[in-house]
């Protein structure tokens, strides 16, 4: 009996045809672990196998069949104490030459299945359902038939008795072809394409009765009965303002087969010069604009619902037969193909196949991308914060130092007042004093008074010794004079007393620069010629003093020994650092020369005038 079919699948064989691969591993996976689990608790315990039979009345490469299945495999619950095992038997009514008769599929599901327990029986399709309607007690007595894949018409109004529950489908025609009318207004021409096999003269009979009493002013054509070729060449030559009603076309008059959706309807839509609709939600995605269509997919979730209540032990006659209504659904790319705003589409219509918006596909970039730029823009924040707050550190750091070189200078001076207005005085009077007793004193006294002179010079080294450190530590004729003056003053006096010849150099300076920075230049040249005096081991030394561009640019240079520039830092002398944190605080530049044999130069610049943030003593 060539036309009917067996498939078998479960975790231990596959069914190519309908179902992925990694389904059935996980299927398989999960079988596994629960029959391990189950293993560990009782040992003597094993799954329940549950065998599943599903009788269809066409073959899974149909899509009808292929929707149903696939959502029968994927919904009905595998639990960890039962094993659900399926089986598929096709009547292949669409293809098939000959059509077996009753008694020959009876004859045939009892051989195979009379034997074996069948805990389910799962009847697709309208001859299926009105089959198993009149064989059901004979060939499976007691056992639970859930219909679906069908509209309640198309499979004659079957009496169907306790044994039977599931679900029909609602067929529309009427109401697909007014949003047909909806979404074209201008049409006058309406052409219904249906097959020649069985199933086509049932849905198109039925397609007629529904549309019977539609709008007089639309004119309703059948291509039925219509060998391919004609249908073909009519339908490319379609008037303006007509729709095509698709209904089925599994043969054609010829007797040549076909697959309905994805074969048949494809060719229907290339030819057509019209809009085309259906009322099967399998015909999307094939060539259909839309239309109000019979939901297999959620039947077919409904239906593996149903079969998982059964399999837990509800009875058929617990569950009633219900009716899905049909759904308006709509193909995205024929809405654009046909210029068809959304907007014109009945309420709670479902788009399918829509295509992402440029926004759609790339939004992840894009909040990726700001993402980024936000948290790069709060770590920018974040520096220019830190970086403000350096600066204020830095400010303050820079205030403090000019407070700490001011008081040095305040007690420099007030040493140097001192030493200048009060021991220096009194130095002076005491060798006055020693000097006047040393006259008065007899001139036999001669040991006496040879004492008393040597004290006296004492004296005088003593006062003129604390004159110079005076000098040293602020120098009067620097305020009294002006820079130029006091820096020529102090270089003769150094010249004199440390035996260094000293060359002063200078051009024409302001008067008006501030003493702030006439200090700083004293300073640095003070401290220069004392390192050129401890470490040089030269005997004349170079000082200059320039203004260029509201700068004064001060320097002191040797021919000595020199130094390996890279290891200052490490010489631990203060006298640099003091002259570069002079220079820094008053927003100058400090710089120095020198390498081993060829002496050494010391440049600083500073400004006329000094930055706000000085303080002056």
């Amino acid at each position: 009996m060539n036309s009917l079919g067996n498939r078998r699948w479960g975790p231990s064989q596959t069914c190519s045809h309908w179902n992925a691969a990694w389904k059935y591993l996980s299927r398989s996976l999960a079988v596994a672990s629960a029959a391990f689990l189950l293993a560990i608790s009782s040992p003597a315990q094993f799954p329940q196998k549950k065998n599943v039979l599903v009788v269809t009345e066409i073959a899974l490469s149909h899509a009808l069949t292929s929707v149903i299945v696939q959502q029968l495999e994927s919904g009905v619950q595998v639990t960890p104490d039962r094993h659900v095992e399926f089986y598929l038997e096709s009547f292949d009514l669409a293809s098939s030459p000959v059509r077996p008769t009753a008694a020959e599929v009876r004859e045939w599901l009892r051989k195979k299945y009379g034997g074996q327990k069948i805990d389910v029986v799962v009847a697709l399709g309208p001859n299926v359902i009105q089959f198993l309607g009149s064989q059901a007690q004979s060939l499976f007595p007691d056992t639970p038939i859930v219909i679906c894949g069908a509209n309640a018409d198309q499979a004659g109004n079957p009496k169907l008795d306790s044994q039977f529950t599931g679900t029909w489908v609602d067929y529309e025609p009427r109401r697909t072809l007014n949003v047909a009318l909806q979404l074209f207004p201008d049409t006058r021409h309406v052409v219904i394409v249906g097959g020649s096999s069985p199933y086509d003269k049932v849905a198109v009979a039925l397609t007629r009765a529904r549309l019977a009493s539609f709008d007089s002013r639309i004119d309703i054509t059948y291509f039925t009965d219509l060998e391919v070729g004609k249908l073909i060449e009519q339908l490319r030559q379609l008037p303006k303002q007509t729709v095509v009603l698709y209904v089925a076309f599994f043969q054609d008059a010829a007797g040549n087969k076909f697959v309905n959706a994805t074969k048949a309807l494809p060719m229907v839509r290339k030819a057509s010069s019209a809009p085309l609709f259906g009322m099967s939600d399998t015909y999307l995605g094939h060539g259909i604009v839309g239309g109000v269509v019979m939901d297999f997919e959620e039947q077919g979730r409904a239906t593996a619902r149903i079969v998982s209540a059964l399999l837990d032990g509800k009875r058929a006659q617990d569950i009633p037969i219900v009716t899905y209504p049909s759904v308006p659904k709509f193909d995205w790319r024929e809405l654009r193909e046909w210029d068809i705003a959304e907007d014109k589409l009945p309420p709670q219509s479902v788009i399918l196949f829509r295509e992402p918006s440029l926004w759609e596909r790339t939004r992840w970039m894009w909040l990726t991308a700001l993402l980024t730029i936000f948290g790069l823009s709060i770590l920018v924040v974040y520096l220019q914060y830190n970086r403000t707050q350096l600066k204020h550190a830095q400010e303050r750091q820079s205030q403090l130092s000019g407070m700490l070189i001011n008081a040095e200078e305040k007690e420099r001076r007030r040493v140097a007042s001192d030493l200048h207005d009060d021991f220096s005085q009194r130095l002076a009077l005491l060798a006055l004093g020693l000097e006047n007793a040393a006259e008065s004193l007899p001139a036999s006294a001669v040991e006496s008074n040879r004492q008393l002179h040597e004290l006296v010079n004492s004296a005088s080294e003593l006062g003129a010794d604390l004159h110079t450190l005076s000098h040293h530590l602020h120098s009067s004729t620097l305020e009294g004079l002006g820079l130029i003056p006091g820096v020529s003053a102090f270089c003769k006096e150094f010249q004199a007393q440390q035996g260094v010849q000293v060359e002063f150099i200078h051009n024409e300076i302001p008067q008006t620069i501030d003493r702030d920075i006439c200090l700083c230049v004293f300073r640095i040249v003070q401290e220069g010629l004392r390192n050129v005096q401890k470490h040089s081991g030269a005997d004349k030394a170079e000082v200059g003093i320039h203004a260029e561009e509201a700068k004064l640019k001060v320097f002191v240079s040797d021919e000595g020994h020199g130094f390996d520039i890279r290891k200052l830092r490490n010489r631990g002398g203060l006298g640099i650092l003091s002259m570069e944190e002079r220079v820094h605080l008053l927003g100058g530049q400090f710089k120095i020369r020198s390498a081993i044999g060829r002496g050494t130069r010391l440049e600083a610049w500073v400004p006329f005038e000094p930055p706000v943030w000085v303080t002056r003593g």
